[in-house]
């Protein structure tokens, strides 16, 4: 897999090189926000480890820049501990958050995790595996090209918010528990709380602006509206 690496700590960067190698990735690495930014155009990697903290633009920046052409899984590492910065980190569409100090090793079980979920997310849905479009009022849903549009405009989501979006679309009006939710649309995902998912519902709800199709059911989960 390739992975590049964005952290301008030289000593930070070769040893998320050494551990990422050792596990058969191919590794990239850049220094400044921008210079990642190309990289992700041109090389295409599998998944970012991002840096917040850049001498030009910072993570976030990079991220948001990011998820304008790509789904890419994104990790972001960072000395900021506070709750506020994981939860912009995960609005803006990052993928996990890894405070330093840090084990390399942690954090190259958190790669194998969420590559798996991204996986899984870009494979055929598990209850109709013979339908590979799935319509929802203007979203349509191409599990097979991983693709979501929302009447003629193409909406670009993390692995994670494509497979919340095509549970709660694939059976409208059922209410969806966190704990459902966790299971069906990530798997094995230890790493993932409740407050993430809330996160990724807003962000789901921010990218299809008007159309207002997720309702919270309170102290009970999530559901899309009965169109």
């Amino acid at each position: 897999m390739k992975v590049l690496v964005v952290e301008d700590d030289p000593r930070i960067s070769d040893v998320l090189e050494y551990a990422l190698k050792a596990e058969g990735h191919d590794v990239q690495k850049a220094q400044r926000g921008r210079e990642a930014i190309e990289l992700v155009k041109r090389a295409t990697p599998a998944l970012i480890v991002l840096d917040v903290g850049l001498p030009d633009i910072d993570g976030f920046e990079v991220c948001r820049s990011v998820r304008k052409f790509s789904d890419v899984p994104v990790i972001f590492l960072t000395s900021r501990s506070d709750e506020i910065d994981r939860v912009v980190g995960l609005e803006i569409g990052g993928d996990d958050y890894v405070v330093k100090p840090f084990s390399p090793r942690e954090l190259v079980a958190r790669i194998k995790a969420i590559r798996r979920r991204h996986d899984r997310a870009a494979s055929a849905p598990e209850e109709t595996p013979t339908e590979t479009e799935l319509r929802y009022g203007p979203i349509a849903i191409d599990s097979e090209k991983f693709r979501v549009l929302s009447g003629n405009r193409e909406i670009v989501l993390t692995a994670q918010e494509f497979k919340l979006l095509e549970l709660l679309v694939r059976h409208p009006g059922r209410v969806f528990t966190r704990a459902q939710v966790l299971n069906r649309a990530w798997g094995d995902g230890g790493l993932v709380t409740d407050r993430t998912i809330d996160v990724h519902v807003k962000s789901l709800r921010k990218k299809f602006g008007k159309f207002d199709f997720i309702e919270t059911v309170r102290g009970i989960g999530y559901r899309a509206r009965e169109l």
